[in-house]
């Protein structure tokens, strides 16, 4: 929560609406089956599900990380709870759990199943500015996917069609089921390993600006040295002021070992200068920034 209210806070209006206004992309063509977990690698994704679109701010759009990821060994990474304070934590909350590679494939039978990848018209709810949920799943023919807007909003507007609804519901239960694993596989079936250990973080840095008036009574923030990769890196998007940098080996174990010291509002200091970073810990498919540039 904290993490996104900075966020909001350093926004820049007319790239904001312009993110809002963007549609959501089509859903790809009707899916082939899945393969079997064991056919796919220890860090390719058999399963995810991510948020994208929505009002958001520019730099917080590469900083985000999928709501669940599945992969071929039966690793699961989620976002565990977030503590409900502000300034917010400097770092997402991903945990790890672990469940069988029959799992993982009785999961992606679920997906498609319930539709991801399969084109259905799931209709525009009369919403505005909400976030679109995103499935993929890997099958025999690659990568497929199904955008879903609005999903988690209860209100369509009254312009959905019952077909619509129909298959939207399969959508909701779905995520549903993925949001609670050990209920939908077993209470014994879900492996809890603690929190996600990343091996890549990286940074998302903007020119840092002083707090905004409604955080005022705050006391100054503290800031901290940057022990990754001079900031900011290079550019995201080469017409939005948003730099990345990607910390590896000592680095990305200095970037966490400080984070600890920092919270979302913390100003970190890098060659002279002052920036807002946004960690984001890479997750096992993805490698540096360039993965991150993606999102949308």
């Amino acid at each position: 929560m904290g993490r996104s209210s900075w966020a909001v806070a350093t926004a820049l209006p007319l790239l904001m609406l312009a993110s809002a206004c963007a549609q959501p992309a089509a859903d790809a063509a009707p899916a082939a089956p899945p393969p079997a977990a064991e056919a796919l690698g220890a860090d390719e994704v058999a399963l995810r599900v991510t948020h994208a679109g929505g009002f958001v701010t520019p730099q917080s759009i590469p900083s985000r990380v999928p709501a669940l990821s599945i992969y071929g060994d039966g690793r699961v990474i989620s976002e565990g709870p977030v503590a409900a304070i502000y300034p917010g934590p400097a770092l997402p909350n991903l945990q790890q759990s672990r469940i069988s590679t029959a799992d993982v494939d009785a999961l992606v039978r679920r997906a498609v199943k319930a539709g991801v990848g399969a084109g259905t018209d799931l209709g525009q709810p009369g919403v505005a500015d909400a976030a679109t949920t995103r499935f993929v799943v890997t099958t025999e023919a690659g990568l497929r996917r199904t955008d879903a807007y609005a999903l988690e909003m209860p209100d369509d507007g009254g312009l959905l069609t019952a077909d619509q609804k129909a298959a939207r519901k399969k959508l909701s239960d779905l995520l549903a089921d993925l949001q609670d694993l050990p209920k939908t596989l077993g209470s014994g079936a879900v492996t809890e390993e603690g929190g996600y250990q990343a091996k890549v973080v990286a940074g998302i840095a903007t020119p840092y600006t002083q707090q905004p008036e409604n955080v005022a009574e705050l006391a100054p923030p503290t800031a901290v040295v940057w022990p990754g990769p001079v900031l900011p890196g290079g550019r995201l998007n080469p017409n939005v002021d948003v730099g990345c940098v990607a910390a590896s080996g000592d680095q990305a174990r200095a970037v966490l070992t400080a984070a600890g010291k920092a919270n979302a509002m913390t100003p970190w200091t890098s060659a002279g200068k002052r920036w807002s970073v946004l960690l984001r810990p890479l997750l096992p498919d993805e490698s540096g920034c360039a993965d991150l540039a993606k999102q949308e």
